[in-house]
């Protein structure tokens, strides 16, 4: 099950949290609320808070409450919450989550559409993470799947939920497919909500993460940044910050893990080399930056995903530091 990590940054005075990624399983976590008697210990905080990953929140009855970004709802069975990035969340003692009868799922944007990792920073144009914005930087939108859906909505939450847990062989590759084939539905129900928007554009940030993508490889920092978008880098680390809950440096820094995560699980480049390609010339910072964020060395991190096979080395050269 998904677990939030410590504050990464604020946004909005509030502390932003992680995912925490374990090696050799997928980032997706499942919280089942029965009654109140299942409280998400981990991954629901009591204070307002905002995360770095996406919320998809599902109320099986009627009951609980749901704060975010000073906006109140009462759900009702039926109910679908979407919730992106960044927005400030509230989770009362007696209420939310805690109280609901209901599913929440919580996974970060790069576990769809893994196979194009250069699609990572413009997650907000994949179609089926749409309804997450509406196409605007961050929102909550709340959904209603009919009452003859629901059985079969809540069935898609239980598979995902049984393959996270029980870890049976091919689990990793049924759980994603189990999210994508949830992510179907929610994109469906957002269908007449969607009829007729107009996508928000955001210039700016289409342009910071223009450059991230084009740079990310060599030396990048946030005044590069800066003069490459015609900012300060103070004026430019509040507009990113407010609008994605994250830093100009946090984006770059999330870049080049995904591409690190993709050279490890594609490849069998050592981990200098590794760090090389994603902007890291020393290698033992590139380590330490790995382990922090994966709380694993890359070669470790090589090692939990993939199955024994002594005729394939698994790294060559230096050792993973």
């Amino acid at each position: 099950m998904g677990r939030s990590s410590d504050p990464t940054s604020r946004v909005r005075g509030v502390p932003v949290y992680g995912y925490r990624r374990v090696p050799g399983v997928p980032p997706i976590g499942v919280v089942r609320g029965r009654d109140g008697r299942e409280e998400p210990a981990g991954v629901v905080r009591r204070h307002p808070h905002a995360h770095d990953f996406l919320v998809l929140v599902y109320f099986e009855q009627d009951g609980g409450c749901l704060r975010v970004d000073e906006r109140e709802w009462s759900p009702v069975a039926g109910d679908v919450f979407v919730v992106a990035p960044g927005e400030v969340v509230v989770v009362d003692q007696a209420g939310g989550l805690a109280a609901a009868d209901g599913w929440a799922v919580f996974f970060p944007p790069d576990v769809v559409g893994a196979a194009d990792p250069g699609a990572f920073l413009s997650w907000r144009s994949h179609p089926l993470l749409f309804p997450f914005v509406r196409g605007v930087a961050g929102g909550v939108q709340r959904l209603h799947v009919p009452p003859a859906g629901r059985a079969a909505f809540s069935e898609r939450l239980a598979a995902l939920d049984s393959e996270l847990r029980e870890r049976r062989d091919g689990s990793n590759e049924a759980a994603v497919a189990h999210l994508t084939l949830l992510l179907v539905a929610v994109s469906r129900l957002a269908t007449d909500v969607l009829d007729g928007f107009v996508l928000r554009d955001e210039p700016l940030l289409a342009a910071v993460f223009d450059v991230i993508e084009e740079r990310f490889r060599g030396t990048l920092t946030l005044a590069d940044v800066a003069a490459q978008v015609g900012l300060t880098p103070g004026h430019l680390t509040t507009v990113v910050g407010r609008k994605t809950g994250r830093t100009v440096q946090q984006w770059i820094t999330e870049r080049r893990m995904v591409e690190a995560r993709r050279l490890l699980a594609e490849t069998d480049l050592t981990a200098e080399a590794v760090g090389a390609r994603v902007g890291y010339r020393d290698p033992g910072y590139f380590a330490r930056r790995f382990r922090r964020a994966h709380g694993a060395a890359p070669l470790e991190w090589r090692r939990a995903g993939r199955p024994a096979d002594p005729r394939r080395p698994l790294g060559h050269g230096p050792s993973d530091r």
